[in-house]
């Protein structure tokens, strides 16, 4: 089949080495499984199969290239079959880990809700995924339970309200992050919407787009307090004011974690609002035809940035895919308050936004159909997504502030949370992924609670980061206190990552030689090193900065 998308083939092809599998330099044929199964066909074809053949013949019928490849186009992943403890994680073949069920991710660009579009998602996890759902940090909701039989009628559903899950997964450009508060935030540099949308649009469901070398993630927010944490996206646009007075948006590149993290780096443009989709598919194009497509593990564009250097980057872009170069821009200024947005603010039209923490970003269909009407009841009906697994409910009057409260906080669903619950957050994790090596959502509710009982009266912010295995989709690098799942004593336990941070004093995670705990272990080495922070910092030290200067011996 044709190859959509690609390149024009070179007249002369490159028949040396195939180099890092660039296709612009003529390494046009597939240097490993991932790449010939794309090659074969499109990850967004498989739609049509599901639909005539899958939901009608069953699990059985799948095509193993499209159950482990090509569902991902459509937001699917098979589930860990129950009963496989962490340890055979790496060992089992994948059809010895596959469960004929399969987590479902819906789309949802910037977290922006309706409410007829959330009571649509709560229905779906009650009626189709056992009444479990999963917030996640990059502002989707994960169903789980999923019959392939009813992917089909849930699809229908979603689309009927303007949702999907149309690349969701996959080599992809994800779900595109946006500020929760776009639009009604009294301190945003710029509304973010109409850009975020636009760009969405372009990219979701275009076979231009649809064969990356790997992952694509996006972000586009005019959030005073860079809630969406722009250092660790594969591309972000920054709300920024130009020296002029014109707002607009800075651009950075190549961000990203799992196992070689790096940071994202400024190109130093200003691009304007009308201007972002089109800066956004020249910077994809660049990604597509000149990322790295040998090695999944140097898959990411952070490699490419890293190699070329930002200089070389803006160069390619403007010169190859733009045809015109980027006026220079500022610099955006230091972040504004907390990034999570939980608690009670002031929108700019004197209204008020509820935010509130889930327990680690578990919750279920019947949990949300209740956030859908208290947000009918008290507000406008709008809700969002935060990317700290949070919830956001906009256009509260004053008067309804403090009933809306305690509605929320009788459903554990915490306006005004400790320390603790606010700052942790987990991935997924054994209970139904297949890459994972330990429980992650029960571990974490069952720290924040130890915490809670064993500390309370600690009250400086900390980060508590539980993921599964080292593909950090909790991003426990990034955290005051990264847990990464691990072996330990032939037992379920965490690698630890502490002083970890993203903002005004980025930084990854210092990691101690064999410094892991078991998950017995972890409330006591949480509670220690916690009391070792209050009694060692200096005033108004934050728990990372102390990190960075603390004696070993402190932080074992």
């Amino acid at each position: 089949m044709a190859d959509i998308g690609r390149p024009a083939r070179p007249a002369r092809p490159n028949r040396r080495t195939a180099g890092q599998g660039q296709w612009a330099l003529g390494h046009l044929e597939p240097l490993n499984p991932n790449e010939r199964t794309k090659k074969d066909d499109d990850g967004l074809n498989v739609r049509h199969r599901i639909e005539t053949i899958y939901s009608k013949a069953g699990f059985a019928s799948i095509d193993q290239a499209d159950l482990r490849g090509r569902f991902r186009w459509w937001g699917l992943y098979t589930q860990r079959r129950p009963g496989i403890d962490g340890g055979r994680t790496a060992i089992l073949e994948p059809e010895e880990l596959d469960d004929e069920y399969f987590m479902l991710r819906v789309r949802i660009p910037g977290g922006l809700l309706t409410n007829t579009q959330l009571r649509t998602v709560a229905t779906i996890a009650t009626e189709f995924g056992r009444d479990v759902a999963d917030v996640t940090d990059r502002q989707n909701v994960q169903l789980h339970w999923i019959r392939i039989e009813d992917v089909p009628e849930i699809w229908r559903r979603l689309e009927e309200v303007g949702l999907s899950t149309t690349e969701a997964c996959g080599d992809t450009p994800r779900n595109m992050l946006g500020c929760p508060l776009a639009g009604v935030d009294a301190d945003e540099v710029i509304d973010g919407t109409d850009a975020l949308l636009r760009t969405n649009a372009l990219a979701e469901g275009n076979k231009e787009f649809s064969n990356l070398p790997r992952k694509y993630k996006t972000a586009v927010s005019g959030c005073a307090a860079y809630c969406v944490g722009h250092e660790i996206n594969d591309i972000s646009f920054v709300g920024v004011r130009h020296d002029d007075g014109r707002v607009g948006f800075d651009l950075w590149v190549g961000g990203g974690l799992s196992t070689n993290p790096m940071f994202a780096q400024r190109l130093g443009v200003f691009v304007e609002e009308y201007d972002v989709p089109e800066v956004w598919a020249g910077v994809t194009k660049l990604f597509r035809d000149y990322g790295y497509r040998k090695s999944r593990n140097r898959a990411r564009l952070k490699f490419l940035v890293a190699d070329w250097g930002v200089e070389k980057f803006r160069e390619m872009l403007e010169k190859t895919y733009l045809g015109h170069a980027l006026e220079d821009g500022p610099a955006p200024p230091p972040p504004s308050g907390p990034r999570d947005h939980v608690g009670v603010r002031k929108q700019k039209d004197g209204r008020n936004y509820v935010g509130f923490a889930f327990n680690s970003g578990r919750t279920s269909g019947t949990q949300l159909t209740e956030i859908a009407d208290l947000a009918e009841r008290f507000g406008s009906g709008t809700v969002a997504l935060t990317v700290e697994q949070k919830c956001v409910i906009r256009d509260v009057g004053d008067d309804a502030v403090e009933a809306l409260v305690g509605e929320l906080e009788s459903r554990d669903l915490r306006v005004r949370p400790t320390v603790f619950r606010r700052g942790t957050m987990a991935c997924t994790g054994i209970e139904f992924c297949k890459l994972a090596i330990v429980e992650t959502k029960a571990r974490s509710v069952d720290l924040v609670a130890e915490l809670e009982r064993r500390l309370p009266d600690f009250d400086t912010p900390v980060t508590i980061n539980l993921n599964g295995c080292p593909n950090s989709c909790a991003r426990f690098q990034t955290a005051d206190i990264g847990l990464k799942g691990s072996i330990v004593n032939d037992g379920e336990g965490f690698q630890v990552h502490l002083g970890g941070a993203i903002g005004m004093d980025a930084a990854f995670g210092r990691k101690l030689r064999g410094l892991k705990v078991t998950t017995a272990e972890l409330p006591d080495y949480v509670e220690r090193v916690l009391r070792n922070y209050i009694a060692g910092r200096n005033e108004g030290e934050s728990f990372a900065s102390w990190v960075r200067r603390a004696d070993e011996a402190l932080i074992q």
